[in-house]
């Protein structure tokens, strides 16, 4: 049953809301403890979906998510929970308010069924720098379900909730739909409200959903979307209803690949992704190659910009008003990006990393736009390697190197998801999708394609 199909039946009175969340809290209770995907669980959810089955008996107006069970990742904030960030930082901070997105959420009928574990501050790609323990990928275990948001991807691929909400830096939807075998989207920066988030990088986070399957994905998005009136960096577009406009057909539609993607991945992973691309080619899709000649420098680019912006954005953490200070308890990576962001933003250094990195993304940026001019979407691999086994010691670039692949879209400003196509020894590979701003149903046309098979 879709994610779509399952809210029908709820409102149609074929299955209960209250069903579905004991469903989904029998199966925390089973799987959590070894799985590690919520820091906390929510007490009430329970009673939240009952009131819903009795607005459905009376026959008044229920929301677009009536029923469904909802993750929220631990740096957004959702009102008397704890958004920890999964750090010591924040361990005993209770949220006071809704972010506008948790907002939006309840207001539709979804039931927050708890705060999903994640990389520390959201500086991981693969699930391991939390404060409370590393999350399993419940695909692939004793594997990293990827980061950061890593605790989102392993709950809804574990099936211990619906829909969670996600955000993504330089991949961290992405990545652990990947690994998980899920589907993730990011979408447009200044699409979704971020008011509430405690940000990692405030230039390049944006809220998104993780899902079972794309009609999941579409109908959080529609719930998500649209200006929220606080907030300056916003696109002030109409409201799309993603689901109705749900189109599958790729007849026509040029399809952008990189010879880079191919370079810079394992070639067992360009397999089942070069068997998605035959399966669009042979659906009516246009293959046609596309140059990103500075691919590479993506990644490094993005760590020097979002150093400087972590560094900016954790000086709130001193001790005096949330927590403790965050340089007396914080994990190893957080710490390496403060001490690295604040390096480069001394005096001294002024133009010398951090405006160079910017005049880098201005290229990358413009070389994203030339493909898109030649192509409607670009697509590829999500992940240039399979996830490693927990523990597992890595350089800092080896974990880096994970968001190769993805770091472009949060510099360019697109649009990216990702669509499971296949798996290499038993772990999933994702397919991405990337196309240009505010462009989310093409995107989701195409994962829909996919979808089909």
């Amino acid at each position: 049953m879709s994610t779509f199909q399952k809210v029908k039946a709820i409102k149609n009175r074929e299955i209960t809301a209250a069903e579905n969340i004991e469903n989904k809290i029998e199966k925390i209770n089973e799987k959590d403890d070894e799985i590690n995907a919520f820091i906390e669980k929510n007490s009430e959810a329970l009673e939240r979906a009952k009131e819903i089955d009795r607005r459905i008996e009376k026959g008044e107006k229920i929301g677009k998510l009536a029923g469904l069970g909802i993750g929220i990742k631990s740096n957004i904030n959702a009102k008397g929970l704890r958004a920890t960030c999964a750090s010591k930082t924040l361990e005993d901070y209770t949220s006071t308010y809704d972010a506008t997105v948790v907002e939006r959420v309840r207001n539709e009928g979804g039931t927050v069924l708890g705060m999903n574990n994640m990389d520390e501050f959201a500086c991981g790609s693969s699930g391991e720098t939390s404060a409370f323990g590393p999350t399993q990928n419940p695909a692939a275990m004793g594997r990293i379900p990827g980061g950061s948001s890593s605790g989102a991807g392993a709950a809804v691929s574990a099936g211990m909730c619906d829909l969670a909400l996600g955000t993504d830096t330089g991949g961290s939807i992405r990545n652990p739909a990947s690994h998980c075998g899920v589907v993730g989207l990011k979408p447009t920066y200044g699409l979704v409200p971020r008011q509430g988030l405690i940000d990692l990088a405030m230039s390049f986070d944006q809220i998104g959903p993780i899902s079972r399957d794309v009609s999941g994905s579409a109908l959080m998005l529609e719930v998500i979307a649209g200006r929220n009136s606080s907030e300056s960096a916003m696109f002030d577009v109409d409201p799309v209803e993603y689901l109705a406009e749900l189109d599958s057909d790729v007849d026509g539609m040029k399809i952008g690949i990189s010879p880079k993607f191919r370079e810079l991945t394992s070639p067992e992973i360009m397999e089942p992704i070069d068997q998605a691309v035959d399966y669009l080619s042979g659906m009516g899709a246009e293959v046609v190659e596309v140059s990103l000649p500075n691919l590479e420098k993506g990644m490094p680019t993005y760590y020097l910009i979002v150093s400087v912006e972590f560094f900016s954005a954790t000086r709130k953490f001193d001790g005096r008003k949330y927590g403790h200070k965050i340089e007396d308890v914080c994990g190893e990576e957080v710490l390496r990006r403060i001490i690295r962001g604040k390096h480069i933003s001394r005096k001294e250094f002024k133009g010398k990393y951090y405006k160079r990195a910017l005049q880098v993304r201005t290229l990358i940026k413009k070389e994203l736009a030339d493909a898109l001019n030649q192509a409607d979407v670009i697509v590829g691999p999500t992940v240039p390697k399979l996830p490693h086994e927990i523990g597992e010691k890595l350089s800092p670039s080896e974990m880096y190197a994970y968001d190769y692949l993805t770091v472009p879209a949060n510099l360019g400003g697109l649009c990216a998801g990702v669509y499971p196509v296949g798996e290499v020894d038993g772990v999933p590979v994702g397919f991405q999708v990337q196309a240009p701003s505010i462009d989310e149903t093409t995107v989701l046309g195409v994962m829909r394609a996919l979808e089909l098979r």
